[in-house]
């Protein structure tokens, strides 16, 4: 392979990076500034360029400038010990595969390098171009190729240990709260393992009663019971070579529980009715927002299966303690969701990011996503301002209701002009909070084409409380002046 290109003027942390990469057995070249660097990558070839971001004459940003020029699809590791979350998304935008900041582990750049040079040609490209790549696939696809975008030095490390165990078919459980990326996590694993040509099946064990989640784990014979018109492979035998995700492994009942730990310990599965049972490879990783041990000692979940789930323990941190992912992810789900619902992608405010960045989170992840596209479908301008995030209250860090100066400005000109909130609601003091939720869905709606569905995941509320709120005011005499879809 074509070495790689080191780029440090401090002369320590140059021979430091060389050494780290050498000993895993890639060839390097080091260089001590950006026009050196720069002179290197015109007449040589690299697999990758490594660069400090602050070098004197030229920084590493202008050198990652001047390289994607040459070379687009080149991807280029940013290095910085005075890491921002400005010249994070800075550099993002600018096509940098990733950024880590100073000091870090070796493992974690270890990790960053390997997943570069192991990532295809398509998947070196432009961030746009990429996500525009990715909406032309299958649904079930897109969701696969999910990204975890973060500059967090804790998730970091995170992902690095996660891309180190991925080989092994030792058993993860991730215990997380909700919307904090458990299931994207479990992909991250399977698609680093040697398991990642397999299937990638995930079950949610909360979703289904105990009888109907027992044949859809394990499978069942034809005539086994009643409506059992044919033999039903589990999803165990669905994911035969490759990864099964049990989520929300703390709501299942006690009796599947002991069915649970006997595939983890022979690795063969039972089928309803079935004479005799059934091997299957699988690497079992589970998930759940709840204490397991406390559940353990409730008597709600079995001790023997709790320990032979809690091989690999992971937990993702929720985002009020890595606040500094804040802006880094509010600017991707803009721009993913400006192209997902064929918009120009919009600038966010500073006095919106404030308040992003002084909110609890306690959906985290998954709430920020739905406050962004939330955001970009109420916005008219060409900015989204503190009015189209549409948050209540923001909450400090241990809970308790805290506005900050600008999320307070933010709220009283929200509520005091008429038609501030949501670019032209005509939303003013003395409405009631049934009126104002009429003129929301109806923006919404109005946003969305008349697409009912999509108006309900903007709107955070299921697709049958939208259509009972549209027949209410339907009885009342309230048509609104579009045609509605599905």
């Amino acid at each position: 392979m074509h070495p790689i290109l080191i780029v440090d003027d401090e002369v320590e942390m140059r021979i430091a990076m060389s050494e780290t990469l050498k000993h895993c057995g890639y060839p390097v070249e080091a260089s001590h500034n950006a026009i050196d660097a720069l002179n290197k990558f015109k007449k040589n070839q690299y697999s990758m360029v490594v660069t400090d971001m602050t070098m004197p004459k030229r920084s590493g940003l202008e050198l990652l400038k001047d390289i994607k020029a040459l070379k687009p699809e080149m991807p280029v590791l940013m290095v910085t010990a005075y890491a921002t979350i400005e010249t994070a998304i800075e550099a993002m935008k600018q096509g940098a595969f990733e950024y880590i900041q100073k000091p870090f582990k070796s493992d974690v750049f270890t990790f960053k390098v390997d997943r570069a040079l192991n990532l295809s040609r398509d998947e070196r490209a432009a961030p746009t171009a990429r996500r525009a790549a990715a909406e032309k696939r299958a649904p079930s696809e897109r969701a696969e190729s999910k990204e975890m975008i973060t500059a967090d030095q804790q998730m970091q490390q995170l992902l690095g240990v996660s891309a180190n165990i991925a080989r092994s078919k030792a058993t993860v459980l991730i215990q997380s709260e909700s919307g904090t990326g458990k299931e994207l996590l479990a992909r991250f694993i399977h698609v680093r393992s040697d398991r990642a040509e397999g299937p990638f099946v995930a079950v949610n064990c909360a979703a289904l009663p105990e009888t109907l989640l027992e044949s859809e784990l394990f499978g069942h014979r034809k005539g086994s019971f009643t409506g059992a018109i044919q033999d039903h492979k589990g999803r165990f035998e669905q994911a035969h070579g490759g990864t099964i995700l049990l989520d929300e492994i703390s709501e299942m009942a006690l009796p599947l529980q002991v069915k649970l730990l006997r595939v983890l310990q022979e690795y063969e599965v039972d089928r309803i009715g079935g004479k005799e049972p059934i091997p299957v490879d699988v690497r079992v990783i589970a998930t759940t927002n709840r204490d397991l041990f406390s559940l353990l000692e409730e008597g709600k979940f079995r001790e023997d299966l709790y320990y032979r789930l809690n091989v690999i323990p992971l937990k993702l941190p929720p985002l009020r303690e890595r606040k500094g992912d804040i802006p880094l992810l509010a600017d991707y789900f803009v721009k993913m969701h400006a192209i997902k619902n064929a918009r120009d992608p919009l600038a966010i405010s500073a006095e919106s990011m404030e308040v992003l960045c002084h909110y609890n989170w306690r959906g985290n992840v998954r709430e920020l996503e739905n406050v962004m596209e939330r955001a970009l479908l109420l916005c008219d301008g060409k900015q989204i301002q503190p009015q189209h995030l549409l948050m209540g209250h923001v909450s400090s860090v241990d809970g308790k209701s805290e506005h900050s100066t600008a999320a307070r400005k933010a709220k009283g000109r929200a509520i005091s002009q008429p038609g501030a909130n949501g670019g032209g609601m005509g939303i003013a003091v003395g409405m009631s909070m049934k009126e104002v939720e009429r003129k929301l869905i109806y923006e919404t709606l109005r946003k969305t084409g008349g697409n009912r569905t999509q108006a309900a995941k903007v709107l955070s509320i299921s697709i049958r409380t939208l259509r009972n709120k549209l027949n209410e005011y339907a009885m009342e005499g309230d048509v609104p002046d579009f045609e509605m879809r599905d």
